[in-house]
Parts: structure tokens; C-alpha cells; sequence
């Protein structure tokens, strides 16, 4: 996994699936302790770029690094 996520931080405003380049970002079923349903990354086709990180304003990313 290139990305950790901490579901129970996402409030599902929505910048990371707007602004991930692959559109590799989706939201989860399950609905997290604070009601909102917390995004969830396609791993096989995430580039580890950190734009989710970077446009995140609840700290939900933790970008881990690359399989060089």
C-alpha cells in the first residue's frame, strides 16, 4: 500500500476524489463514528502522488513511500 488512511478522521468533504489525477479515490459503504462515509483508495492503480495529502484538511493521509 502506497497511502494509509485513517477512516474515523474523513469527513467526506470530497477535495481528495476531486483532485486525485487517477480518479483512483472512492468513498466506503460504512458510515465512520462521526457519520460520514470515509474515502477508500484503489491500491493497484494509485501512483503514490500525495495530492490527497496535500488537499486534505483533516490530516486522513499518510503517504508511505514508493516500490523502487
Amino acid at each position: 500500500m502506497k497511502v494509509q488512511i485513517d477512516k474515523e478522521r474523513c469527513k467526506e468533504c470530497g477535495l481528495c476524489v476531486a483532485n486525485c489525477p487517477k480518479q483512483v479515490i472512492s468513498y466506503e459503504e460504512y458510515v465512520n463514528h462521526a457519520s460520514y462515509h470515509p474515502v477508500k483508495i484503489d491500491d493497484e492503480n494509485c501512483i503514490g502522488c500525495g495530492f490527497c495529502y496535500i488537499t486534505c484538511p483533516d490530516g486522513v493521509y499518510h503517504v508511505l513511500g514508493g516500490d523502487k
